[in-house]
């Protein structure tokens, strides 16, 4: 039985849906350069607001660090805007005249957008951003952790919009989010797609609402250090990823496979450079909380080491930049094997590059499937035959798989959406984007007739005479000269 909450929230997610179909179809009927415009004004304003924006996100959620936010929101703002903006979406988008077929473009109408605690305002700007860009509108469902600043990042979404002559009503958000409401918007009959970033169990309720959906996996991403790798930059570049907004990106380094022969340099660098290696007793204590209730707990993601280490009752160095665990189990007894939305890194040692496949799969396949996986070498050789059969969809080489994953350091699409293919039961591996949010159409000339030769079964069957064998010409005059000579023979 739904409480008036619940009635409020799903009657707002109705007017929401109906006001966002009227306003599509009025963008719809708007050309390239109009649109291209109020994309414009809405990645102009992200930036603009990008600080206050990540300020308002860490004070509601506690998790990350307000200038590493400030950065997210800027990628969203700046490089993914810059990668699409000369993407054509509108009318006939692509013409290949040597075989007459043409592509056109249509919106696919009105998207459900997803958003989740870690990222609330970064994804916000991401997703209305390939939405419009598309011809779409999108109304936003906040995780109720980070409904206020979900919500102000739609607002500035949906004014900046407007000021370059969008419709109102383009962009909007649920300002009860409630799980009637999130249902109510994933299932209303007026919803075509469902963007969705958030838990599992939100993203598995995207795919069973009956509509189209791009979901995303968990990423408990294996990092492999051959005996190659260049170990002081490798290592800048892990704990740099790693600590990124305290570990809040779902592409971010899980655990460090190293080859036994360069693991003493290996710790001696991360120690070097920041990371705080757990005794047995202190590893004991942080294992404790890494997991609640069969999940990952709460209470340590986005946090700091510090935080971490208070809350299981340990001391750690106040310049601390990540917490590090020795491990050699992978699986649900083994904490430090999941995947740790936190500076919380593990460390694995194996023989050779067989060794550290078998163990980089294991992760993949207990909570990792399809998402990504690093390697940091200087053998190309070996890098060709450790990647081919990883079932990862982004494999990031030698550099942080935070920055590489969603296309910041790599020439991947810049993305906050990360698709894991069939191996994460999502519908596509790739980095989402506007080319995802439409149907393409296709017209197509023809080329040639078509050849029907096929012999027809149903006339009646005659019987025959085997026909003669064909005779030659060579044959024929051999015979006429044959005939020649025997009348002349006759004749005498």
């Amino acid at each position: 039985m739904m409480l008036d909450v619940d009635l409020q929230s799903v009657q707002e997610v109705r007017q929401y849906v109906l006001t966002a179909k009227e306003a599509q179809k009025r963008l719809q009927g708007m050309s390239q350069s109009q649109i291209d415009q109020i994309v414009q004004s809405m990645a102009e304003a992200a930036k603009a607001e990008a600080g206050r924006l990540a300020a308002l996100a860490v004070e509601e959620t506690g998790y990350g660090r307000i200038a590493d936010k400030t950065v997210k929101n800027l990628f969203a703002a700046h490089d993914v805007y810059q990668a699409i903006k000369e993407l054509k979406t509108v009318g006939i988008i692509r013409r290949d005249e040597q075989n007459k077929v043409w592509e056109v473009a249509q919106p696919v109408g009105v998207i459900a957008g997803i958003v989740p605690s870690t990222n609330p305002t970064s994804t916000v700007i991401f997703k209305a951003l390939i939405s419009v860009k598309a011809g779409n509108a999108i109304v936003f469902s906040p995780h109720p952790q980070a409904a206020r600043c979900t919500k102000e990042a739609a607002k500035i979404m949906q004014a900046a919009a407007e000021r370059a002559g969008a419709p109102s009503g383009l962009i909007s958000c649920i300002t009860q989010p409630t799980l009637s409401a999130s249902k109510e918007l994933m299932g209303h009959g007026c919803t075509d797609v469902i963007l969705a970033t958030g838990g599992t169990a939100m993203v598995k309720a995207a795919y069973s609402s009956g509509k189209p959906a791009f979901g995303v996996g968990p990423g408990n991403v294996p990092v492999y250090m051959h005996a190659s790798a260049d170990i002081p930059t490798a290592i800048r570049q892990i704990i740099q990823s790693k600590t990124f907004d305290y570990g809040t990106i779902c592409a971010s380094e899980q655990a460090l496979v190293v080859d036994k022969t360069i693991k003493r340099k290996v710790v001696a660098e991360l120690k070097r450079q920041g990371a705080y290696f757990l005794d047995d007793h202190e590893t004991k204590r942080v294992a404790a909380i890494i997991m609640k209730n069969g999940g990952l707990n709460p209470a340590i993601v986005g946090k700091s080491p510090q935080a971490i280490a208070e809350l299981a009752g340990i001391l750690v160095p106040e310049d601390a930049k990540l917490l590090m665990a020795e491990e050699t189990g992978i699986g649900r007894d083994f904490p430090f094997s999941i995947e740790k939305l936190a500076p919380i890194l593990t460390l694995y040692t194996v023989t050779d590059s067989q060794e550290a496949s078998h163990i980089c799969n294991k992760l993949l396949e207990f909570g990792g499937l399809g998402h990504t996986l690093g390697i940091h070498c200087q053998d190309a050789q070996v890098i060709e035959s450790f990647v081919v059969d990883k079932p990862a969809s982004r494999i990031v080489v030698n550099t942080g798989t935070t920055f590489g994953g969603i296309g910041a350091t790599t020439s991947i699409l810049p993305s906050l959406t990360l698709g894991c293919g069939s191996f994460g039961n999502n519908v596509t591996s790739d980095n989402i984007g506007p080319q995802h949010l439409m149907n393409i159409k296709r017209v197509a000339f023809g080329l040639r007739e078509m050849k029907l030769e096929a012999a027809d079964h149903t006339a009646p069957v005659v019987t025959t005479a085997p026909a003669a064998p064909a005779i030659s010409r060579d044959e024929i005059a051999e015979i006429i000269k044959s005939v020649l000579l025997e009348l002349q023979t006759s004749n005498r």
